[in-house]
């Protein structure tokens, strides 16, 4: 449905997103992830035609976009800052589009109510959006987003000024929902959870690039590089050297290779995640500095003898301080 080919855009003087490349299909829900300042919004305007790249092209449902203004693209747009109307109720809120698109009054008073039953909101047609939660105030914006039945609906960070528990949930719902009406999206976070947990697949940008795109369980399962496991809270990562007799060399000691992929190039690191330490009798002596309850375990880091930092999980808590031994189950390797 959607094609990005090429895309490169400047910010004063200096690259902001170069060769970009990304395919979406009808239906399908693609998270962008990447950190504050990626490029990851200006990409979403250059898709609506807010912004105009100094290369590429968007090509959307087999049409070059280039020439065609963002109200004429059927491209609908929900941003972190809702941008509701404080003067109107949610009826008017919602119809706002509708009434740009000149349907009959008749239409619009169905196709209200239809969206705000949709999005949970049944009976909420005359409140006052002021007096509204802050999860209340999500569904109307998506309500609006969703009432002109764009092909496309990208969102922009629309749920990062809630708390956890509310993004958790409401996450998990606009998924639902996106999938019960068959809706195309692009939804552009910096929150790794949050995008795993809305789309089908997830394109990482970083350096002004898209450095890997997968599956949530495929690029968490097999990182591209240092940058995207340390994104993904991956942070035992040490320098290591193949060696010709089958091993793998790091500061803390010699691992059988991994029998999942060898990774070219000259820069190669293991990733030890923490799942896959166990504390032990003997093995590498560490000394234990943190140990904090996260998620029905603890999770520890702590400092090796050889002078490196890595987290462990353990099921019990660990004194500051104490000594412990660890052995290392397996380690993956992972480029640069």
């Amino acid at each position: 449905m959607l094609e990005l080919v090429n895309i490169t855009k400047q910010y004063a003087g200096a690259p902001l997103l170069h060769d970009i490349s990304l395919t979406i299909h009808a239906g399908e829900i693609v998270s962008l992830l990447g950190p504050s300042g990626s490029g990851k919004t200006t990409l979403l305007r250059i898709i609506a035609g807010l912004e105009q790249p100094e290369q590429g092209e968007v090509i959307f449902e087999g049409r070059h976009l280039r020439d065609v203004p963002p109200h004429r693209r059927g491209i609908g747009m929900m941003f972190q800052d809702l941008a509701l109307f404080p003067h109107k109720n949610v009826f008017e809120n919602v119809a706002f589009g509708l009434r740009m698109q000149g349907l009959a009054r008749a239409e619009i008073r169905a196709r209200v109510h239809e969206t705000l039953t949709l999005v949970g909101l049944a009976g909420f047609a005359e409140r006052d959006v002021n007096n509204l939660s802050g999860g209340e105030q999500q569904r109307v914006a998506l309500a609006r987003a969703l009432a002109p039945r764009p092909r496309l609906l990208m969102f922009d960070e629309p749920l990062g000024a809630l708390d956890r528990l509310l993004r958790e949930q409401l996450v998990t719902e606009l998924r639902a929902i996106l999938k019960r009406i068959g809706m195309t999206a692009l939804y552009v976070t910096h929150d790794q959870d949050e995008a795993f947990a809305m789309a089908d697949r997830v394109a990482i940008l970083h350096a002004t690039r898209i450095v890997q795109i997968g599956t949530p369980a495929e690029i968490y399962r097999a990182p591209a590089n240092t940058f995207v496991a340390q994104f993904l809270g991956l942070t035992n990562l040490f320098p290591a050297r193949q060696r010709d007799d089958g091993t793998v060399e790091t500061v803390l000691g010699e691992f059988a290779l991994p029998p999942t992929g060898h990774p070219g190039g000259p820069s190669v690191y293991a990733l030890i995640r923490p799942e896959r330490v166990r504390i032990s009798t003997t093995g590498i002596a560490a000394q234990v500095e943190e140990c904090v309850f996260r998620a029905g375990k603890y999770r520890a880091r702590v400092l090796t003898a050889q002078g490196a930092r890595m987290t462990i999980e353990t099921e019990n808590a660990l004194a500051l301080g104490a000594t412990i031994h660890l052995h290392i189950q397996a380690i993956e390797l992972i480029q640069e």
